[in-house]
């Protein structure tokens, strides 16, 4: 048994090769698309679910005309953005980072006002019984503050 160290056991060994598991996994430079793909998606689809935009539909949630045009193109826009936003990535990285961001500001707006327009009791009840919303507003804060920089 050369050198000073004892002999491995066979735990050892095996603990060594579960810690180098990750140094072994390839690169997954598109992963960004996995969250930015059905965050548009959504809101896309909630966003021209609104259309045409009514002042009856707006009334239908007890909100002010201008307030429900601006959830209504701000879904849309938000949605568009994420996916423009980073298709520019290859080709005008600022501007496409630029997209993103304001696509997810944007998000985290609307998704701030939907939980709000909820009127919960507390901010658990937000956390604990509205977590779709919760999901919403952190995916759109991620790509507010991370930009394309997620890649």
């Amino acid at each position: 048994m050369g050198g000073n160290q004892p002999p491995k056991t066979n735990g050892e060994i095996m603990l060594k090769k579960l810690l180098t598991v990750g140094d072994r996994l390839p690169e997954f430079c598109l992963s960004h698309w996995l969250l930015r793909i059905p965050l548009a998606i959504v809101f896309l689809q909630q966003g021209l679910s609104k259309f045409p935009v009514t002042v009856e539909g707006a009334e239908s949630f007890d909100l002010p005309y201008i307030v429900w045009w601006f959830a209504s193109y701000g879904e849309v826009g938000g949605g568009i953005g994420l996916i423009v936003g980073g298709l520019l990535i290859k080709w005008w990285e600022d501007i496409g980072d630029i997209i993103t961001r304001f696509s997810g500001i944007t998000i985290c707006s609307i998704m701030t006002g939907v939980i709000w327009v909820g009127e919960p009791a507390s901010l658990w009840d937000v956390i604990l019984y509205d977590n779709l919303h919760v999901f919403l507003w952190v995916g759109g804060l991620i790509f507010a503050l991370r930009g394309n920089r997620l890649t």
